[in-house]
C-alpha cells in the first residue's frame, strides 16, 4: 500500500440499501441529498459518494435528471471530490447505471469488482409497517437477486467512463476474489495506478465484518498491488466505526455515511451524514491521524480535477 500520512474520509450519503421507513434522517430528495452532502464536506469528508432517489417515494433511481438537481449545487458549495455510483440499485441494467456518470463525467465513480448475492431481505423482520409499498418488495427481491458485474460489464465501464471521460474509480471489493479480479485488469493495463481500493465488510453475500478478514484483505491487496494503491475501509451497520478505526490505525483511509450505516452509536440513529463524518474525524484526531483535504485526495488518487466535470 502506498504510504499516506493523511487519511481520506469518504462519505456515502444515501445509497440504495436503506429505505425511507428505516430512518427519517435518510436524505431522499435532491435538496436533502445536496444539503447533507455539503454538511458532510464541511465536517471533513474529502470525497462524497452519491446515489439518487426518486423524490416522490425515495426509491433508488438512475435518472440523470435527478442527479443533475443536486450535483451542481454540491460542486458550487464544496471543493469535495464528487464520486457517483455505477452500482445503482436492484434491476438496473449496466446502461441504466452509467446514464448519470456518462452525462456528468465526474472525477470519480464507484466500480464493483464482481457479481455477487447481495442480501437485504433479513431487514424485513425488523419492521411491521412501511411508509411505501415498494420497500418490502424491494428487500424481498434481494433473496433471488444477483448483483451483476461481469468481466464484460467491467470492461464496458472502464472503456466508456474511464477512457471516455477520464473518470477514475473507487474499486469496491466485497470479497477476496474481487481483489484478484482487479489485479487481472491491472495486469491487462485497463486500470492504472494509483488504485483506490475500497474493501467492504459485512454485506450478506460478501466477506464478514471481522478483524481477521480486514487483515487478510489488506495482506492480499499488498501482495497484489504493492505500493500502487490507496486502501480504504467500509464496514456495514454496527461494524462501521470499529473496522474503519482499525483500518485507519493500519494506515488506511475510511468511508462512513448513511448508505453504510444509519446509526451514530448503539441504538442512536444518526441525524445527518455530517455526524458520522465528525465522529470518525474525532477518532482519527485522538489517534494523531490527520485527514486529507480534497486537494490532497485528488493528488493521492490522480484525479482530473473538479474543473473538468460536466456539471
Amino acid at each position: 500500500m502506498a504510504k499516506n500520512h493523511k487519511a481520506i474520509i469518504t462519505c456515502a450519503v444515501t445509497g440504495s440499501i436503506h429505505t425511507p421507513t428505516m430512518s427519517d434522517h435518510l436524505p431522499l430528495t435532491p435538496d436533502e441529498i445536496a444539503t447533507q452532502a455539503i454538511e458532510a464536506a464541511e465536517a471533513g469528508a474529502a470525497i462524497l459518494h452519491l446515489h439518487a432517489r426518486d423524490p416522490k417515494d425515495g426509491r433508488p433511481t438512475p435518472d440523470p435528471e435527478v442527479f443533475m438537481q443536486f450535483l451542481p449545487r454540491i460542486k458550487q458549495q464544496t471543493d469535495a471530490v464528487i464520486n457517483i455510483t455505477t452500482g445503482g440499485g436492484h434491476n438496473m441494467t449496466v446502461q441504466d447505471r452509467l446514464a448519470a456518470p456518462l452525462k456528468a463525467s465526474p472525477e470519480m465513480c464507484s466500480l464493483n469488482m464482481g457479481s455477487m448475492n447481495f442480501g437485504l431481505f433479513p431487514i424485513l423482520a425488523k419492521y411491521d409497517q412501511w411508509k411505501h409499498d415498494w420497500e418490502p418488495a424491494y428487500l424481498e427481491n434481494s433473496r433471488d437477486f444477483i448483483f451483476r458485474n461481469t468481466f464484460k460489464d467491467i470492461e464496458y465501464i472502464l472503456k466508456e467512463l474511464g477512457e471516455g471521460c477520464g473518470t477514475r474509480f473507487e474499486f469496491e471489493c466485497y470479497d477476496v476474489g474481487h481483489l484478484y479480479t482487479l489485479a487481472h485488469f491491472l495486469e491487462r493495463g485497463l486500470v492504472k495506478p494509483p488504485l483506490f481500493v475500497q474493501t467492504i465488510f459485512g454485506i450478506l453475500g460478501g466477506i464478514g465484518a471481522e478483524p481477521k478478514n480486514l487483515m487478510h484483505m489488506r495482506e492480499v491487496a499488498d501482495r497484489l498491488f504493492g505500493d500502487a494503491y490507496q486502501w480504504s475501509i467500509l464496514a456495514a451497520g454496527r461494524h462501521q466505526m470499529g473496522l474503519a478505526t482499525m483500518g485507519a490505525v493500519m494506515g488506511g483511509n475510511v468511508r462512513v455515511g448513511l448508505e453504510d450505516s444509519l446509526y451514530l452509536g448503539k441504538g442512536q440513529l444518526a441525524r445527518t451524514n455530517a455526524e458520522q463524518v465528525a465522529k470518525i474525524r474525532r477518532i482519527l484526531a485522538e489517534l494523531s491521524i490527520d485527514i486529507a483535504t480534497p486537494a490532497e485526495a485528488r493528488a493521492l488518487l490522480g484525479l482530473k480535477g473538479g474543473d473538468l466535470v460536466a456539471f
